[in-house]
């Protein structure tokens, strides 16, 4: 393989689908790897290079797959691993590469490993987790706070101490400070990449390994940048400097040892999701030099739920910092994804045109330096979905409530059909989330017959986009406008030099004698 096809993720477009709300073969309600395996041929012609896909793996689903009870089989309401085999061949056959969700730093509360872990302090699995004892006065061990609200620690009864839990009370963390821990998340890993999978999306992989002293957090510098929450008032998480509970030094050693497990496999990679306060000095020690992670995509671009106007420094500030930092390595991007508002609703408060907004919000995302993620229904231009209380099925989100819905907005079913029962995404009488009307009316059906759809001028770009070497390798200049309504940077490798101009105002606008109209975008070679 050469060196180009070993870098196939650099200059590719990823497509990530979240399997409950793909496609239901089953008439479940829910969607399953059946389901993606038919609509693969649609997500080929989109001209995308790769596909990531959500867990599906075994879990009692307490929080939708991300609590994984058996790393190797999968849960019987997506299908069986004959069904992933099949998936993963249509993919090949398709030339679509596919990475899968991996959790390394916890694991469902169900899991036989925390079932022999909780019994007592002497079992084979007793220091697989993080436990500790309550101070005298019973109270947690530290101050350390659940991204999901309240305590990171909750008391076990049956082994007599507190277990430590990132997220839900029902995802402990594996203590990765015991060496047989790492070693046995690298043969997950590894179970998969001898199925045929080409790479892995690490899920919050900088929570690996937590300080062993069990140092309280300090309070969080007022100005400074935190992630993992989606709510703009006071909450406790927030509140904190994330030092101690995650992005330790030793978690350095993990990520070198699991490159060494994906160089034994040429050609696949790893993408790591990165939540921390420092986001972008935790992205350049993660992806420097080739002992690491191959690419981390950047959270400055989809954190926060408030609806707000799209403005340069929206993409201009986090972008610069990024880069001011990277050295060799190599970013990835995404606008929307399962756990954030939809872009075209969070930056597009007050756009009326909100199709033509679609439109550049993807041609923009395509046009960066780095690996773009469009997610499932960004296609499409969908927008947040609004979700009654009673429907509500994000744990987050019914804690959050009022003050945010949660992750199920993002998370409603594909529209396929605008005619057909549930948007033709399933013949179940009631699907998980409902299927709001302004996904229906721009279901794939109606788009495909538009040739000005957002899915068609998208697919359009995605194509035009694989014969421009500047917009899928080249490297990246912005250029002041003195106009917030303009967006303007230069991408050049080799002999190609193209400026890139985008217009987030609903008025034409000329720049340097180019007229680009309204949310239009004019890309001209140098």
């Amino acid at each position: 393989m050469s060196k180009n096809e070993h870098d196939w993720w650099k200059k590719g477009v990823f497509y990530q689908i979240y399997p409950r709300s793909y496609m239901d073969r089953n008439g479940t309600g829910c969607g399953d790897l059946s389901g993606i395996t038919d609509r693969l041929e649609y997500v080929a012609k989109l001209g995308v290079d790769g596909v990531w896909i959500s867990p599906f793996f075994s879990s009692p689903m307490a929080d939708f797959g991300y609590d994984v009870s058996d790393y190797r089989t999968v849960d019987p309401m997506f299908g069986s691993n004959d069904d992933f085999d099949i998936l993963l061949k249509r993919a090949h056959d398709l030339n679509l590469k596919i990475i899968i969700d991996m959790v390394l730093s916890h694991t469902s509360i169900e899991h036989a490993w925390f079932k022999e872990s909780r019994i007592g302090k002497d079992n084979r699995k007793a220091d697989w987790y993080v436990w500790a004892d309550a101070k005298e006065d019973g109270t947690p061990p530290n101050n350390w706070q659940s991204v999901f609200g309240g305590s990171a620690w909750t008391f076990d009864t049956r082994r007599g101490q507190y277990y430590l839990h990132n997220f839900l009370k029902e995802q402990p963390d594996l203590n990765f400070h015991n060496p047989a821990v790492p070693k046995q998340m690298l043969s997950e890993c590894e179970y998969w990449l001898e199925r045929g999978v080409d790479g892995f999306r690490l899920d919050v992989i900088n929570f690996c390994f937590h300080d062993k002293e069990l140092r309280d957090n300090p309070p969080r510098d007022k100005n400074a940048f935190t992630t993992g929450v989606q709510v703009e008032s006071p909450y406790p998480y927030t509140m904190q400097s994330h030092i101690y509970d995650k992005s330790q030094p030793e978690n350095l050693g993990f990520l070198k040892s699991l490159r060494e497990l994906m160089d034994r496999y040429p050609g696949t990679m790893t993408l790591g999701e990165i939540g921390d306060d420092d986001p972008y000095k935790l992205a350049v020690e993660y992806t420097s030099g080739k002992d690491y992670l191959h690419t981390t995509y950047n959270t400055h671009l989809i954190s926060g739920t408030d609806a707000r106007n799209i403005t340069p420094e929206t993409i201009e500030v986090p972008f610069k910092e990024f880069m001011s930092q990277a050295g060799d390595g190599w970013p990835s991007w995404a606008f929307s994804n399962h756990d954030v508002v939809r872009s075209a609703t969070r930056w597009g408060k007050d756009v009326q045109n909100k199709e033509a907004f679609a439109v550049l919000l993807n041609k923009l995302l395509l046009s960066l330096r780095g690996t773009p993620f469009l997610y499932q229904g960004e296609e499409l231009g969908l927008p947040e979905a609004s979700i009654p209380f009673e429907k509500l099925q994000d744990p987050w989100g019914i804690f959050l409530w009022p003050e945010w819905q949660g992750r199920d907005g993002c998370r409603t079913p594909m529209p396929w059909y605008e005619d057909k029962k549930n948007a033709g995404f399933s013949t179940a009488d009631e699907t998980w989330l409902p299927i709001p009307h302004d996904h229906v009316v721009r279901a794939v059906d109606k788009q495909l017959e538009d040739p000005d759809s957002v899915l068609h001028q998208t697919q359009k770009f995605i194509h035009w986009r694989k014969e421009q070497p500047a917009l899928q390798l080249g490297e990246i200049e912005f250029l002041d406008t003195d106009n917030d309504s303009l967006i303007v940077f230069e991408r050049h490798h080799d002999n190609q030099k193209m400026r890139c101009i985008f217009n987030l105002s609903e008025e034409k606008i000329i720049y340097d004698n180019v007229e680009v109209g309204a949310l239009g975008t004019h890309y001209q070679e140098l």
